[in-house]
């Protein structure tokens, strides 16, 4: 059994590496190598040149080298054979601890104190309880569900949306169109672990941030918005004018509508705006590619594949 290694941007040499510890019985190649295109069956992939997969006629699973799926999906030559995303616990907690990170930076006014150190000034600022900050999740997957958890333990009033009814002890779960409206109206803080689909094209607009609660605890502070989804759910011209408008009064973005984001781009400068280059969810890559050669060790023994992605939705 072979596997190959299809990326665009990134070094094979590393790579080859992993999966060669990870898996030492699978072959490895990529496509600046000379091989048998009929000899392989799985490809793990991360903007994979165009028209790879059709030369691939015996290829049985697709395998995502991160979190995302979009990069797949959206390609004329993907077969019609399943396609796997990445799950592991290290990927979940580096996104959990960076959610947290960026929660309470907003809750505890770190960028008010920011400030503060650089005109030199001693000014403490009065400061709620966790409890009294609402904090709303969009996306309830396995990401979701984990920053919900930890966040719950911290004490934030936590509750969380999706499109289709989703259930997680001590947290307030809505879901669909109907719900959107009154999750929205009891969100100080919104975190978005949305991916991107179709249906999720921009919906961080305007129309969205205008629902967000203005009756906080913290009306100086809040609502504010954390996005570590995908670039693709936000229209960054809305976020910079709600931002401006005083709709939202903080924002700490790690995904973008281009990548790496322009150095013309107003987000770079703006006052009230946190970025990070798309690491929120930066995991080990040794544990990645741990996750796929379990994956393909599964399905030689003739066993269901984990975490295959849903066509239809999307994820």
């Amino acid at each position: 059994m072979t596997l190959l290694l299809a990326m665009t941007g990134w070094d094979y040499g590393p790579w080859i590496t992993r999966f060669r510890a990870a898996a030492p019985d699978l072959g490895i190649v990529t496509p600046d190598d000379r091989f048998d295109s009929g000899s392989i069956r799985y490809v793990a992939a991360w903007n994979a040149p165009e028209g790879q997969f059709a030369m691939l006629p015996n290829l049985e699973v697709i395998f995502s080298l991160g979190a995302g799926v979009d990069h797949l999906l959206k390609r004329d030559d993907l077969p019609d054979i399943p396609v796997v995303r990445v799950v592991n616990d290290d990927l979940t907690m580096r996104m959990t601890e960076w959610v947290v990170l960026q929660v309470l930076m907003h809750h505890r006014q770190q960028h008010a104190y920011d400030a503060f150190q650089r005109e030199r000034k001693w000014d403490p600022l009065w400061q709620p309880a966790a409890s009294a900050v609402r904090v709303g999740i969009m996306g309830l997957g396995v990401l979701g569900r984990d920053a919900a958890e930890k966040l719950s333990l911290l004490g934030f009033d936590v509750a969380g949306w999706s499109r289709s009814p989703k259930q997680i002890a001590g947290i307030a779960c809505y879901s669909g169109e109907d719900g959107l409206k009154a999750f929205l109206a009891r969100t100080d803080i919104l975190l978005v672990l949305l991916p991107s689909t179709p249906d999720t094209a921009g919906i961080i607009n305007a129309d969205l941030l205008k629902g967000l609660a203005q009756d906080g605890v913290m009306p100086g502070r809040f609502p504010a918005l954390i996005n570590a989804g995908r670039g693709a759910l936000q229209v960054e011209g809305d976020i910079l004018a709600a931002l401006d408008k005083g709709i939202l009064k903080g924002a700490s973005l790690d995904v973008f509508e281009t990548e790496p984001l322009p150095a013309d781009s107003p987000l770079w400068s703006h006052p009230l705006v946190a970025i990070t280059p798309h690491i929120a969810a930066d995991s080990d890559p040794q544990a990645i590619a741990d996750g796929v050669a379990a994956e393909i060790a599964r399905h030689e023994r003739g066993e269901a594949l984990l975490h295959t992605v849903d066509r239809g939705k999307g994820y």
